[in-house]
């Protein structure tokens, strides 16, 4: 009898303890780290790129429950802007809002994300997401370890220390920082020196002389204050030329380790984000002008002309030179030909 009763007693002190272990393992919190090069804010103020990685993190903690957690490091204060594709890849980094061209060294076919000429509308960016190549794009990158939480692309422009850069051959002599492997091909061809630089340091190179004239997205113009050491801008607000895929990623290794449930509601979530990262691309279009004008800087806009003769020059030397590169690189154009 006593002997019974040490059992149920122990059985009972030890049930509080069992239900404890339940109860903590269901309150686990995964905490995931998002980098990226853009100045930091708030979720209501700053740089959209920014405000898009805290909104998507709020949303998806709230309907989590809890159970996932965000934590965001602007202005590549966590990892260097390049290293941030090799860190999504090795698992060294979680989550990632990053320029696909960034990567084009280490992945080739990625510089198709910044080929000018290729996109000339966010209407026909925005078809990619469920086109063939976006489809062979998706498959490219999980290969290589990465998952695309949200597309978004963003027009841009070009700002320039003294004289304006809006047709090719305006570029002749210039010191032109262009974006990617492909925009520096055109650029060339034009009669331009390029520079390769992140967005994060087109400031100092524009300061120092180093560069004549930068391209970048428009948000990129804004955030980074470009108007204080440029006389002129060349606007992205009507056409533009140069598009480029700024994807939200997650590491695929990271991905695979959560729950279904949690799996679901990233890539639910970071959908949802995309008609947000398309809004504030089109208001930071032409409210990039408006800074620009407020500096005492001119502002150009392109027409149909000056796009069809970038385009032209793209065709003839990056397109065919990316389609040249590797049977997968030629797919991947032919497809994007399509939309």
């Amino acid at each position: 009898m006593v002997t019974r009763r040490r059992i149920l007693a122990s059985s009972l002190a030890a049930l509080p303890l069992m239900l404890l272990g339940r109860q903590s393992a269901a309150q686990a919190v995964t905490t995931l780290k998002i980098s990226h090069q853009f100045p930091g804010g708030t979720i209501d103020t700053g740089d959209f790129r920014d405000r898009l990685c805290r909104k998507f993190a709020l949303e998806v903690e709230k309907r989590s429950k809890g159970a996932l957690k965000f934590q965001i490091y602007p202005g590549s204060s966590l990892m260097k802007t390049v290293a941030q594709f090799s860190g999504l890849r090795r698992g060294a980094l979680d989550m990632s809002l990053y320029p696909i061209p960034y990567a084009g060294g280490e992945v080739p076919e990625l510089n198709i994300g910044l080929m000018p000429g290729l996109v000339t509308s966010y209407e026909q960016a925005a078809a990619w997401k469920n086109a063939e190549v976006g489809k062979a794009l998706t498959e490219l990158l999980a290969e290589k370890g990465i998952i695309i939480v949200s597309w978004i692309w963003q027009a841009g422009g070009v700002a320039s220390r003294a004289v304006p850069l809006v047709n090719p051959e305006d570029s002749k002599g210039l010191k032109v920082r262009g974006g990617s492997r492909e925009m520096d091909m055109v650029l060339k061809a034009a009669g331009a020196a390029v520079l390769s630089t992140p967005s994060n340091e087109i400031y100092t190179t524009m300061q120092t002389g180093a560069a004549d004239a930068a391209m970048t997205s428009s948000t990129s113009l804004i955030s980074f204050r470009l108007e204080e050491v440029s006389k002129h801008l060349t606007s992205g607000r009507g056409k533009a030329y140069w598009f480029m895929l700024e994807p939200l990623l997650i590491a695929k290794s990271v991905f695979d380790k959560l729950p279904k449930e949690q799996q679901t509601l990233i890539m639910q979530v970071g959908a949802e984000m995309e008609k947000f990262g398309t809004e504030q691309a089109r208001l930071d279009d032409k409210l990039v002008a408006d800074v620009y004008i407020k500096a005492g800087a001119k502002v150009h806009d392109l027409d149909d002309a000056a796009v069809a003769k970038w385009r032209t020059l793209a065709r003839e030397t990056a397109w065919k030179d990316y389609a040249s590169r590797s049977p997968s690189c030629a797919r991947l154009l032919s497809l994007a030909e399509k939309v």
